[in-house]
């Protein structure tokens, strides 16, 4: 559910003792979490970095899981699902998070990926190329990309 306020608003009550500021905001859910965003053009307001630990947990897992693979220890990705109980097809998209930039799995780890940025935005497929992850993934090219 979003909701979005669109104008600032000010006013003083009659006696002067009371102002009222209504500040354009967005209230985003997501993951049964709430979160305000900014409106454009406003200075970026940043909590403290937050460490996503789906993110962390299926990053760990994905580097385990290559090892894994690496190593000779189970010699397909199916025979692994199975050893793990996993799907398959599960097995397959998590393994995809080895792929990512070094600089974004450095952000996720100490929590200062994007707020927006969910474990379902890092399964879908994105590009192989480190610089067109940040515009998927952060929503800005690189060279102007800033991880919180």
């Amino acid at each position: 559910m979003t909701t979005a306020v669109q104008v600032i608003k000010t006013s003083v009550s009659k006696d002067g003792r009371t102002a009222t500021v209504s500040i354009p905001v967005t209230f985003l859910q997501r993951s049964g979490r709430k979160q305000i965003l900014t409106p454009r053009g406003a200075a970026p307001w940043s909590p403290a970095p937050r460490v996503d630990t789906a993110l962390v947990k299926a990053i760990v897992r994905a580097h385990r899981w290559r090892q894994m693979l690496e190593s000779g220890e189970y010699s397909s990705s199916a025979e692994l699902a199975k050893a793990e109980k996993v799907n398959d097809s599960y097995l397959s998209r998590i393994l995809r998070l080895t792929l990512i930039a070094p600089d974004i799995i450095e952000a996720i780890l100490t929590g200062r990926q994007p707020t927006t940025l969910q474990l379902d935005d890092l399964l879908k497929p994105m590009p192989a190329a480190w610089k067109l992850q940040h515009s998927v993934l952060c929503g800005v090219p690189q060279a102007t990309s800033h991880v919180r």
